[in-house]
């Protein structure tokens, strides 16, 4: 097994003996890019770790919008994941590889043993989960409160050093939970003001 390669900082929380069992009881799974990894409605096997890569947890509404909850990198945990284990409930959203990704599988029966007999591990997940349940309820506040427009704006701002990106008006639309017709207006919107250039799949900023 890659010793090397399985590495994650949850795992380094356990006792020496533990983790050696749980690690030969593991195997990492390579996806690539556009892999589904689950879907609304899907029960919940395991809990996924990733190594490398990235993926994308998103929502779809009864509209067919989307949005972005999460993304998770390498040594990132599956909030989602970590919910659904402990609840017996299936998947709320999906989640989809961004860029080819390397995931340890942990199943559940492993996770509850773990969860059991280590206090540390426990607290690790815990804590993780709390990290992204902040994160999440921040998300909520900007999609309530917050004017569309506002959020495009502050969205773009944060990536101007960029000169220009690579991204869909669909793709904006999913990142900010709208219409993607909202995006194009608002897009338009700013091009008219002078203020960036859109061509196909890019968006270029005007310094």
């Amino acid at each position: 097994m890659e010793k090397l390669t399985l590495q994650h900082s949850i795992l380094e929380t356990l006792p020496e003996s533990l983790r050696r069992d749980a690690l030969n009881g593991l195997q990492a799974i390579q996806f690539e890019h556009g892999k589904v990894l689950f879907r609304a409605g899907d029960p919940c096997q395991g809990l996924p770790l990733v190594l490398h890569g990235s993926v994308k947890v998103q929502m779809t509404g009864l509209s067919g919008n989307s949005i972005v909850l999460y993304r998770m990198g390498a040594d990132d945990i599956c909030t989602l994941s970590i919910g659904c284990l402990m609840t017996g409930d299936g998947f709320r959203a999906e989640a989809v590889v961004e860029e080819d990704a390397k995931v340890l599988m942990v199943p559940r029966g492993l996770f509850d043993r773990l969860m059991d007999q280590s206090a540390d591990f426990r607290l690790g997940i815990m804590e993780s989960y709390g990290r992204r349940l902040n994160d999440l309820m921040l998300l909520v506040e900007e999609v309530a409160f917050r004017r569309m427009d506002d959020r495009l704006s502050q969205w773009l701002e944060a990536r101007a050093a960029e000169g220009s990106i690579r991204i869909t008006h669909q793709e904006l639309a999913v990142e900010l939970g709208t219409a993607r017709e909202v995006v194009s207006r608002l897009l338009k919107e700013l091009e008219r003001q002078g203020k960036l250039r859109l061509s196909r799949g890019r968006i270029s900023f005007v310094q």
